[in-house]
């Protein structure tokens, strides 16, 4: 029998967490568990997880004096990427990979709030992870700072507002500037903690916007399933 793979889960704030991700691991019988950096939550050492998760939330990656944990947070991640350890970086999480790889993380053009398509790079076809992107998928983005590609990582999908949405790094980090794991339960408490962003622009859908479009959340879930089972394994 093989061990069971241990899945470590970063959370910044309450109102996004694992979502499909925890349904992922629980599928697959994988050990699971949610560290709360917002409570005081400490980071496990790299040889204490197969999977570190790292997820979004509405800070950046440069707001260290408002949240004085994060300068911790970058270097446990940092000493998960030193031996080669799997992590997933989702939005914020995304931010903080490239961030620690030494790409530089600023303000973007505009906000990207909504369903908005990315597209897969030519690129994609060099990674085996970027064998589970489609050629294009409407996902779900809320974010308005961006990175630039990390030294020797891999584009993997870009969108028309964002030339770096997804990236995997040596076959072992992946960082997604959007959102596969939210269904409508997520996508309203995002909504309700994080309102007064939905600020008219090119890329930001109002709320009915965004919950009418819901259901597409059926579509980019398989593709999230497809992803980690191709990172991890």
């Amino acid at each position: 029998m093989k061990p069971k793979k241990n899945i470590v889960c970063v959370q910044h704030v309450p109102f996004e967490g694992p979502a499909l991700i925890a349904t992922w691991a629980t599928r697959r019988e994988y050990s699971f568990s949610v560290v709360p950096l917002y409570l005081g939550g400490r980071l496990p050492g790299p040889e204490n997880c197969d999977l570190l998760v790292v997820m979004g939330g509405p800070m950046g990656v440069h707001d260290t004096d408002r949240f004085p944990w994060m300068e911790a947070e970058k270097r446990a991640l940092e000493a998960v990427l030193r031996v080669g350890r799997k992590v997933l970086g989702v939005c914020l999480g995304a931010q903080l990979i490239a961030d620690v790889l030494g790409a530089r993380v600023y303000a973007g053009p505009a906000r990207e709030i909504g369903w908005h398509a990315i597209e897969r790079t030519e690129e994609a076809n060099r990674s085996q992870v970027g064998d589970a992107f489609p050629e294009r998928l409407d996902v779900f983005h809320w974010h308005g700072d961006t990175f630039d590609l990390p030294e020797g990582a891999v584009l993997l999908a870009r969108s028309r507002a964002y030339e770096h949405q997804a990236f995997i790094y040596q076959e072992s980090a992946l960082g997604l500037q959007f959102h596969l794991e939210m269904g409508r339960p997520q996508l309203e408490a995002i909504i309700e903690n994080c309102r007064g962003e939905l600020e008219k622009g090119p890329y930001v859908q109002s709320e009915d916007e965004i919950l009418g479009q819901a259901h597409k959340a059926e579509r980019t879930e398989p593709v999230l399933y497809r992803l980690l089972d191709l990172l991890l394994d």
